[in-house]
């Protein structure tokens, strides 16, 4: 029928005599890599480091058979051999500061070569580096703490505090966690990172709100100190899920499913698990680092497990 249908298009056009197109060079580009969106005052704007390649996701997704991942994906027209999640950061601007969550991969090719794009996406979405107020990391993966410096070493925001839990912080910098060839190069990314701006970092605990209109929220389990934050504003807000969850299918619809980097995955189930629950029972809005682009949407309760809506992007702000 698709064929037909295509073919029947095809013979319409031709029987109307339409002109022939006139060639023009294809132009090889997207649009630039930066979305925005407002809550109550504070403007929002998401800025994209690009993909991190996760390749076979079966390898990735665990506790469930290897079919099953694959399933999960074909059913979705998702593809079932090959992985590319997006790094959704994110710049606040509001009560006088710009404030970015999470750096991307930076110079690191760990997870391919379609990352280390933040920079770009800043500069085109009209921020200079300059003038972020404060870095704010979720948690210590090399894909979110990766651009905190340029590859000499030297502070890419060198006007901003930096914040994140200490709990990430001490662990992620301990020699002693190389026990795993990728924890090994996770934590020689760390170090590389953190060090240079230790005595910038500030530590925020659970439930405090560190900044104005950003209050943490411990979400342990991916990570020792991993945290999500409620950006709020105007009586308005949204809440950022960091690592919760690396998949708008797996791990949503079966949160119990678990994921190869978690530091504790019966953990990271256990948060995921009450963090999906309160955010879909409160109908609260969600920005998720590794959800296609932008990112931006909600989680509603469906079965034993839960669906992710994304909304609609706004272009008439």
């Amino acid at each position: 029928m698709a064929a037909g249908a295509s073919a029947g298009i095809g013979l319409g056009l031709s029987s109307l005599g339409a002109p022939a197109v006139a060639k023009a060079p294809k132009l090889k580009a997207q649009a630039p890599y930066w979305y925005r969106f407002n809550v109550g005052d504070a403007e929002i704007t998401v800025v994209s480091d690009g993909w991190q390649m996760l390749g076979d996701p079966s390898n990735s997704f665990l506790g469930v058979p290897k079919e099953q991942v694959r399933k999960d994906l074909t059913e979705n027209f998702m593809s079932p051999s090959e992985m590319n999640i997006e790094l959704n950061s994110f710049v606040v601007n509001s009560n006088g500061r710009l404030v970015l969550f999470d750096t991307g991969l930076g110079a690191s090719k760990m997870f391919g070569s379609k990352g280390g794009l933040l920079a770009k996406s800043l500069a085109d979405a009209g921020f200079k580096r300059n003038e972020i107020d404060a870095v704010v990391i979720s948690h210590g993966h090399i894909d979110h703490i990766g651009g905190i410096v340029d590859e000499s070493g030297a502070p890419m925001y060198p006007n901003a505090q930096v914040y994140m839990s200490q709990a990430d912080f001490d662990y992620w910098t301990d020699d002693k966690q190389m026990d795993l060839p990728w924890k090994k190069a996770f934590v020689i990314h760390a170090r590389k990172n953190l060090m240079p701006v230790r005595a910038r970092l500030v530590f925020f605990k659970d439930d405090q709100e560190f900044l104005p209109g950003i209050t943490a929220v411990a979400a342990p389990g991916h990570t020792l100190g991993h945290t999500m934050f409620n950006i709020h504003s105007g009586g308005q807000s949204f809440f950022f899920v960091g690592d919760v969850s690396h998949h708008s299918i797996l791990l949503i619809e079966n949160p119990r499913m678990e994921f190869l980097y978690d530091t504790d995955p019966k953990q990271a189930v256990t948060t995921r698990l009450k963090m999906l629950d309160f955010l879909a029972t409160n109908r609260i809005p969600i920005l998720a680092y590794h959800f296609a682009w932008p990112g931006y949407g909600h989680f509603m309760k469906r079965g034993e497990g839960f669906r992710y809506l994304p909304a609609s992007m706004n272009m008439n702000l």
